[in-house]
């Protein structure tokens, strides 16, 4: 037992850092539960292990008395004078009390005790290394999963990463070996401290910049906000209080490698570095770039916008399932309501009716059949003079009758001014 005990005080304090005053007082927790049973409710019993020696050994406090009238709390007089040579009544006497199957009891029934109680200090110790390092990125192996939930392991320590913070394009195999953001350290009652690892949380991008980015880590370059969706895009704004200084090609880096070296570790995810400006107007134009926003209107409060932009560049501006329309809301901070430029709209309508006009007027046909050529690219005469009998009928869906009275009103078509 002496031995046994030896390696597993030098175990805990040399591979786990466990403090060897700790383990001892588990110990003897433990033994003190577990000697009960064979000793007995013995008075003030407790237990005292010397980690040098090895050794355990039970004590208790009895009462010196006349007559034992309770032998757990109890001890007479004569067998107090063979301990104590001037032990007398009413004394309290130190009393060994030690079984001689402790070598067993504390091999077999407080093992595990001992070693849950271990693992509790243990967990203190990582809750003492690991609570200020809440937002710091650290290196982990993935070693197992536990139901949805993957656990790292962190060298001295594991730390867990919950569904919620895994991205969702991301595949986790036990032996990789990744960067993962320290979310927070919980302190919890029933399991002891827990380190939460995410690979989602937006700060994770941002703590990625400010190692790979030199102005951001030195404050010529601050990250003004993030909006991210892990495993797709990341938008970040960033400014700069030094105008020789541009933040974006800080960022980027030369030919891309910083930022490079980040969408590698973010496995590929998109990350648009745009510039931040305090006019509300301007920082949604470079947010949306490069789409062109025709027109914004800034509420007062600045919790809003309404812009206008091109029925082309619509669907660029609101993105894949919103997703960019989703991000630049976040960006800014700002409620935006994306629309289409009726003006815009309206104008090219009117130009569509003024040439629909002109070739019913110039071939004698009807409006409905001016506008289906001019949607297939033929509202020019000119042009409708040089193309083939099928252009015409692919134009009007091909109607080879309709496309054959057309294409013979072009052939006797004469132009204004001509001679007939």
């Amino acid at each position: 037992m002496i031995s046994e005990l030896k390696s597993v005080f030098e175990y805990y304090d040399k591979e786990k850092g466990i403090d060897r005053e700790k383990m001892v007082d588990a110990l003897q927790l433990a033994l003190l539960a577990a000697s009960k049973k064979s000793i007995g409710p013995a008075r003030e019993l407790r237990i005292v292990i010397d980690p040098d020696k090895g050794t355990i050994k039970a004590w208790a406090r009895l009462i010196v008395v006349e007559t034992v009238s309770n032998p757990w709390e109890e001890i007479a007089i004569e067998k107090a004078r063979r301990v104590k040579k001037d032990a007398q009544v009413g004394d309290e006497l130190d009393l060994e009390v030690t079984p001689k199957n402790m070598g067993r009891i504390a091999a077999q029934t407080a093992k595990q005790t001992m070693l849950q109680r271990l693992r509790m200090a243990e967990k203190e110790n990582l809750y003492d290394e690991f609570k200020d390092r809440t937002g710091d990125v650290v290196n982990g192996t993935i070693r197992r999963f536990d139901k949805s939930d993957v656990v790292v392991d962190l060298g001295k320590f594991e730390g867990v990463m919950p569904s919620k913070e895994r991205v969702s394009t991301e595949d986790y195999t036990p032996g990789d070996r990744m960067r993962f953001y320290v979310k927070a350290v919980e302190k919890d009652g029933t399991r002891g401290p827990e380190i939460i690892l995410s690979r989602a949380h937006v700060n994770f991008v941002r703590r990625l910049f400010e190692f790979e980015v030199s102005e951001i880590g030195d404050r010529t370059v601050e990250i003004a906000s993030i909006a991210r969706e892990p495993g797709y895009r990341t938008k970040v704004a960033v400014h700069s209080a030094d105008d020789k200084v541009d933040p974006v090609g800080a960022c980027v880096g030369m030919r891309g490698a910083r930022v490079k070296n980040i969408v590698r570790e973010l496995n590929n995810e998109k990350v648009d570095i745009i510039k931040w400006s305090p006019d509300p107007a301007t920082f949604i134009r470079e947010a949306l770039k490069p789409v062109k926003v025709l027109t914004i209107q800034v509420a007062p409060d600045k919790s809003s916008a309404r812009l206008t932009v091109s029925d082309e560049d619509l669907s660029k501006a609101i993105g894949r399932r919103g997703q960019n329309a989703r991000l630049t809301t976040r960006l800014v901070g700002m409620e935006l309501n994306i629309e289409r430029d009726e003006h815009a709209a309206e104008v090219f309508e009117g130009q569509m009716d003024t040439a629909a006009h002109e070739l019913e007027t110039a071939l004698g046909i009807n409006l409905d059949t001016a506008r289906k050529l001019i949607q297939g690219g033929l509202g020019d005469i000119g042009m409708l003079m040089q193309v083939e009998l099928e252009d015409i009928s692919d134009a009007l869906n091909g109607d080879e009758v309709l496309a054959a009275q057309v294409h013979e009103r072009i052939q006797s078509y004469i132009p204004k001014g001509a001679q007939p």
